[in-house]
């Protein structure tokens, strides 16, 4: 089983709230997250405090967490011309030392105090990141840019803080998974019979994922 260290940089939270995006287009959302400090506690759906409002694409126990990485971050910050503090792209937990869309999925991140999370797929893009950060082709950028961040499930729940430690620890059957960032890519494009093979028969893949699979190997 390999081993990784990473840091937590920042811990946040959102409520509902409703937003006015271009177009005058109204949407109720809690993509704004905001660093908390102190400790937060972990559970089944989420981190306490956090508003999830469309499970359909962020919440529930098969994306209870989002996560983003520094580095993809701060190629935002390079590519948008502004800065990327934590939360802005609707991540709960900012991290440092891991190349966090390289996660393979069912990879598990055990923290410090103890929180294990596990990896069940990528953040695709939708219109409320899009109209949130009022670029206009954000969609197709996100996607394009191949740094979709992380999803994950909570194994064991916790406590999660700003500074804490991450051992990820990937066993044989996660090695052999594809990673979040290559799996958006199979989605972007036509998505081929052995990807959707692949895709249908991965257990720690969100559910609805897999159906989506499933599904569309079946009409092959």
């Amino acid at each position: 089983m390999r081993r990784r260290r990473a840091t937590i940089v920042a811990v946040c939270v959102g409520e509902a709230r409703v937003h006015r995006f271009a177009g005058d287009r109204e949407e109720r959302t809690a993509i704004d997250k905001r660093t908390v400090a102190g400790v937060v506690d972990v559970g089944p759906e989420g981190l306490a405090g956090d508003t999830q409002v469309d499970r359909r694409f962020h919440g529930g126990v098969e994306r209870a967490v989002y996560a983003y990485a520094q580095d993809d971050a701060a190629h935002w910050a390079t590519a948008l011309a502004r800065d990327v503090p934590p939360g802005l792209l609707g991540e709960n937990l900012r991290i440092s030392g891991l190349d966090v869309s390289g996660a393979h999925v069912g990879e598990r991140w055990r923290t410090s105090r103890g929180l294990v999370l596990e990896v069940s797929g990528p953040r695709m893009p939708c219109r409320t990141l899009q109209g949130f950060l009022d670029v206009p082709d954000m969609i197709s950028r996100f996607t394009s840019a191949g740094r979709p961040g992380a999803y994950l499930r909570v194994v064991e729940p916790g406590e999660v803080a700003a500074g804490d430690r991450i051992s990820v620890e990937r066993d044989a059957r996660a090695q052999l998974a594809p990673s979040v960032a290559d799996i958006m890519a199979w989605r972007r494009g036509s998505t081929s019979t052995e990807q959707l093979r692949t895709l249908a028969a991965l257990d720690a893949l969100a559910e609805d994922t897999r159906r989506w699979a499933a599904e569309a190997l079946a009409e092959r």
